[in-house]
């Protein structure tokens, strides 16, 4: 463990004690009940009150890079046991985790394949469709799917990707069947908010959109992003997560680009409001650091929960490539109607993709269960060093227990 890391680790060591009075760690929260859903029932107060019931806060968990290699289909065959392909097994490690929260979004990466095959990794990715049954089953409400290989299979394996979120019961934001669709506020409901989930990717691998389609993917573009974020707020949203597939692969340090628009999103405001809430990054294959900008937190990358093998650009194996963070972030009503919610409590938990065992493991779990294993460990630390390295314990990041 470096030096660094050693600080880091103390320093938030330090800050969940400050901290411990006023956590819970009760059971799973009630998940998340997607926008023009029934309402649940308040209780009710003396008989002919009228008092509104109080605003309830919620929490959010977000993960990273689900790209599935030939390795990991090959797993999910074995784990059906002859009948298809099962992903439920690699995700119950942060099951816990994710079903836990009242809103949990992951970022589908690739698109599927046509049912049975024949299905694809590296470099054109055709998923099995079955993976949006096993992210359901992990707990998960939606995804980002705008990404650099959004257009690997086409129109039409954007749309095969879609169905299948619809058919699992998914939500979705960054690609689109119809222009319709592309027009549509995502939009869930958390405690007592409307969150609003808009994604965006930096490009498509060179692939044009599909014809008459141009809407297909959404592109990144600091102009547009502000613009449906406003609009996203006009359509009743209370909070807005912005999912950005961004940066330079295999860089630890947010890039230029990410640094720039990341501040300039954060500074954008109506009427004294921030436009966007959180901003979720994806794509480097690596850990990125966690920062707090003009108030508003970032996650500039959170690595890779599933991909098999991973090489970076020297062609080196990189075990950073099976790294990643969850982030938590847990938002608390405004004071008055109108105002922002804010994140109350900010929370990251170190995760890696056990490539022998073929399981999603939550670090901090797993040693618990097994301390002293010298892989996790070493995991556990690097992604803390790359989380923390942008100063984000000084803000209130921690380490979730």
């Amino acid at each position: 463990m470096t030096a660094r890391t050693r600080q880091a680790l103390a320093l938030l060591s330090a800050v969940a004690l400050a901290a411990v009075a006023g956590c819970s760690a009760g059971g799973d929260r009630a998940p998340a009940r997607l926008a023009g859903s029934p309402a649940a029932q308040a209780p009710s107060g003396a008989p002919g009150s009228t008092t509104a019931p109080a605003a309830k806060g919620f929490t959010l968990v977000a993960s990273g890079d689900v790209l599935p290699h030939e390795s990991v289909i090959r797993r999910a065959a074995s784990d059906a046991d002859g009948d298809g392909y099962d992903f439920r097994p690699m995700f119950s490690g942060v099951k816990p985790v994710v079903s836990a929260a009242d809103l949990a979004i992951c970022h589908m990466e690739t698109v599927y394949g046509p049912d049975g095959g024949p299905f694809t990794g590296y470099p054109a990715f055709q998923s099995p469709p079955e993976i949006a049954a096993g992210l359901k089953d992990a707990g998960y409400d939606g995804c980002s799917t705008a990404s650099n290989h959004t257009l690997d299979g086409g129109a039409a394996g954007l749309k095969r990707t879609l169905d299948a979120f619809d058919e699992a019961g998914l939500k979705h934001a960054g690609s689109a069947r119809t222009a319709a669709e592309a027009g549509a506020v995502t939009m869930y409901t958390a405690g007592s908010a409307k969150v609003a989930h808009l994604a965006y990717t930096y490009d498509t691998n060179g692939y044009p959109m599909p014809d008459g389609q141009p809407w297909a993917v959404n592109l990144m573009e600091e102009e547009k992003i502000v613009a449906d974020a406003r609009a996203a707020r006009k359509a009743g949203a209370d909070v807005v997560l912005v999912s950005l597939h961004w940066g330079t692969e295999w860089e630890t340090e947010p890039d230029g680009k990410q640094l720039a628009l990341g501040k300039a999103l954060t500074a954008s405001q109506t009427g004294g409001r921030p436009d966007v809430d959180l901003v979720l990054g994806t794509h480097a294959h690596v850990p990125q650091p966690y920062e707090k900008v003009n108030g508003t937190w970032i996650i500039y990358g959170m690595g890779d929960q599933v991909a098999g093998e991973m090489f970076n650009h020297t062609g080196a194996r990189d075990m950073r490539g099976n790294y990643g963070s969850i982030g938590r972030f847990t938002f608390a009503p405004p004071a008055a109607p109108g105002q922002r919610w804010q994140v109350a409590k900010a929370e990251f938990v170190p995760q890696m993709m056990d490539l022998g065992a073929g399981r999603v493991v939550n670090l901090p779990a797993a040693l618990a269960a097994h301390p002293g294993r010298e892989d996790y460990e070493e995991a556990r630390d690097e992604i803390t060093e790359a989380v923390l390295s942008r100063g984000a314990a000084k803000d209130g990041l921690t380490a979730a227990q």
